[in-house]
């Protein structure tokens, strides 16, 4: 292995941590056209297909490195890309509306990181306006934009606060998502039942009432 050993891997198990709070991407990372990262992905599946002992010759199987490499790059990593980041449309608040704006229940899929395996589950987005209020669209693009990477979910919730504070320009965000892990649900301890619910709180949702008005809202349980 370049970095660890397989013994260090094993060490870690199934610790779910991320060690970077943005992706870690190289500096050449976009040197590349879209093509030939298909290409080269698709070459480099078929190997691993072929390593497994999987007939490439098979009708069902000849197509699939290149659909898998395809949709690495165009579906379940097209987050990766500053290209694919979506341009936000904002309003003038003209109602004059202080409370806040909930859009909850915005389904997302990601992957994790450490097993590439899928990652899903419920964003709940809310901001009080500074003056500007964003497209609901938007807010949904927002969550597929930074799901469509290798994840882990902690950063996720992060970043999605940290772009809706830039876009919206006010600090009164809360970003809470409810997901389950795949890498938990079908392999290791495999545990369908459980879910992991991550949150980002700032500005005026740091005030106990607002968050319990947040909670209310979303049909979650208020802190104690």
């Amino acid at each position: 292995m370049d970095n660890k050993t397989i013994s260090e891997i094993e060490s870690l198990g199934d610790e779910h941590q991320g060690s970077k709070l943005n992706i870690p991407l190289r500096v050449d990372a976009f040197e590349m056209d879209d093509d030939l990262k298909i290409e080269l992905i698709a070459k480099h599946f078929k190997e691993i297909m072929h390593i497994m002992g999987l007939d490439l010759t098979d009708e069902s199987l000849s197509g699939t490195p290149y659909r898998v490499a395809k949709m690495y790059i165009k579906e379940q990593f097209k987050g990766l890309s500053p290209e694919n980041k979506p341009a936000p449309t904002l309003f003038e608040n003209n109602f004059k509306y202080q409370e806040m704006l909930v859009e909850k229940d915005i389904s997302f899929f990601s992957t994790c990181e450490h097993h590439f395996v899928p990652i899903y589950g419920k964003a709940h987005l809310a901001y009080i306006s500074s003056g500007k209020v964003i497209g609901l669209s938007k807010l949904n693009r927002i969550v597929d934009y930074y799901s469509k990477r290798p994840q882990v979910q902690e950063r996720l919730t992060v970043e999605i606060a940290k772009e809706l504070k830039a876009v919206l320009q006010t600090d009164d965000v809360a970003v809470v998502l409810d997901a389950k892990h795949l890498c938990v649900a079908s392999r290791g301890i495999k545990d369908t039942s459980s879910a992991t619910v991550t949150a980002s709180y700032s500005g005026k949702f740091n005030d106990p009432a607002t968050r319990a008005e947040l909670f209310k809202y979303i049909g979650m349980e208020p802190d104690k």
